[in-house]
């Protein structure tokens, strides 16, 4: 069994609590919108970490993460892309990706919307942590952590805290 944190859209910020939610989760899925390096290194000194880019990073994040992740973790494959869309409104990209590869968790960001949707007819987890940053049009931060068990997910948790604005 392997717990697994998920966040995206962090714009160059973690939240305060970030180090706390994910405590003993042995890896950290970042969905694109990192924003800074200076993210990633805070969540290497919790976990691996796994990332995507997403539409606002520069270079130096593109240098170090790919598009597209797709990965078996246990006998479960998750995909993960920042812009894929959800069920029924998946982008051409995210459509490809999910027909070639059958992931059992399919993972985007973007949004800013936290979004946890079976896909019946794909017959996969569709999971989108919304944004755990300060930046955008959200008003709550959110951040997930499961299990992977084999070819079970369970033990989904969410964090949500109320952004503070001025």
């Amino acid at each position: 069994m392997i717990r697994i944190g998920l966040l995206s859209d962090t714009h160059g910020s973690l939240p305060a609590n970030a180090a706390d939610f994910f405590l003993g989760c042995r890896q950290i899925w970042h969905a694109g919108d990192i924003g800074e390096s200076k993210v990633i290194d805070e969540l290497r000194k919790l976990a691996v970490v796994k990332a995507v880019y997403g539409n606002i990073d520069g270079s130096d994040v593109r240098l170090q993460f790919p598009e597209i992740i797709v990965e078996q973790i246990e006998q479960t494959k998750l995909a993960m892309m920042h812009i894929g869309g959800y069920p029924g409104r998946y982008t051409p990209a995210a459509r490809s990706i999910i027909a070639a590869e059958h992931p059992s968790i399919f993972i985007s960001g973007h949004s800013h919307i936290l979004k946890v949707i079976f896909d019946q007819k794909n017959n996969l987890l569709h999971l989108n942590p919304g944004a755990a940053g300060k930046s955008g049009i959200h008003t709550i931060i959110t951040m997930m952590r499961f299990d992977i068990d084999g070819k079970e997910i369970k033990n989904l948790e969410i964090f949500e805290k109320t952004r503070a604005t001025r």
